[in-house]
């Protein structure tokens, strides 16, 4: 599904008309959050945000995770496999499972470290921990209490922000700004902060901030006519970064997050690309909604986090997650 319009701002008297069914949301998550959850005997790591939709937390806890093995740490993944028909606990598989099965983050996720599917967040944590996990890293699940976290982190799209400020149904938000931000430990900040979102932060929220790099995939389309195409949180993100690394868009299409495309849809991004004489690209969080028989046709162009300051992150991380060797000092 597409986010509504209204969403981002705006909208007229409509967030207003909607706001009594928001309150009955933002109560009823409330409610949820204070719920007690498992207390897991690892740290667990929770890359969350106050909005639906994409914001940058599959990239970010791609990123810690990477970080934490290149410690030596065995750091596990886990979601709620948003999209995917298997409600889990499961472990994700790349030879079984497919975007339908666990959803394109997991299938993301899987390449980098092992990975878990489950809506009861503490069913997966309780697998991975049987599992040799030494860290759960989560992607998403701040507004989840079935397992306690040790640090959790608000994910900031900063072309987006909070939208209109609004709770869902009338906005994005799936709790007021200042409820999220009180079981973070920081916040996130993907790219400018174009919104003014950082002024809605509590003043003592410590702010780390990235942004969004492409991969070296990247720099080979420099020159070049390429027709885009993705279903992700915030398409203009990608298209805009394809543009920075020199690409000539020749054409593009955005389709709703997630978006299960099948073949009618890539034989017809496939046709307008000839007819434009141009590259068909994509992201990576799109290829594995695609089907296989059209992955040779398209250019994936990937996308990673990198950091104002590194050393804000490594320092967090180190404090919830220390090096083997002092854990038992």
């Amino acid at each position: 599904m597409r986010a509504p319009g209204f969403w981002s701002g705006g909208g007229g008297a409509l967030p207003l008309l909607l706001s009594p069914i928001a309150a009955i949301y933002a109560g009823a998550t409330a409610r949820r959050v204070a719920k007690p959850g498992w207390q897991a005997p690892i740290p667990v790591i929770c890359c969350g945000n106050a909005t639906a939709g994409g914001a940058g937390k599959t990239t970010l806890a791609r990123d810690i995770g990477e970080r934490l093995a290149a410690r030596g740490i065995a750091a596990h993944f886990l979601l709620r496999g948003y999209g995917g028909r298997i409600s889990g606990p499961v472990g994700v598989s790349l030879e079984r499972h497919s975007a339908r099965d666990v959803g394109d983050e997991a299938l993301i996720l899987a390449h980098t470290a092992p990975t878990w599917v489950s809506g009861d967040r503490a069913a997966g944590a309780r697998l991975a921990v049987a599992q040799g996990a030494q860290a759960i890293v989560m992607d998403d699940g701040l507004q989840n209490p079935t397992l306690i976290k040790n640090l959790s982190l608000m994910t900031i799209d900063g072309s987006f922000g909070f939208g209109n400020g609004h709770v869902i149904p009338a906005g994005p938000l799936r709790e007021p700004v200042a409820a999220a931000a009180a079981r973070c430990q920081a916040a996130v900040l993907i790219g400018p902060d174009d919104t003014g979102a950082l002024a809605a932060l509590p003043p003592g929220l410590p702010v780390l901030r990235a942004r969004l790099v492409p991969g070296p995939e990247a720099s080979a389309l420099a020159g070049r006519s390429v027709f885009a195409f993705c279903g992700i949180g915030n398409p203009s993100k990608f298209f805009a970064t394809l543009t920075e690394a020199g690409a000539q868009l020749a054409g593009k299409a955005a389709f709703a997050d997630h978006y299960p495309y099948d073949d009618s849809d890539i034989e017809a991004l496939l046709k307008q690309a000839v007819a434009a004489r141009a590259t068909v690209v994509t992201t990576r969080k799109d290829i594995v909604r695609v089907p296989a028989r059209f992955h040779a046709a398209i250019t994936v162009v990937t996308v990673a986090l990198a950091w104002n300051d590194e050393s804000a992150i490594e320092a967090l991380l180190r404090e919830t997650v220390p090096d083997l060797g002092t854990v038992s000092r």
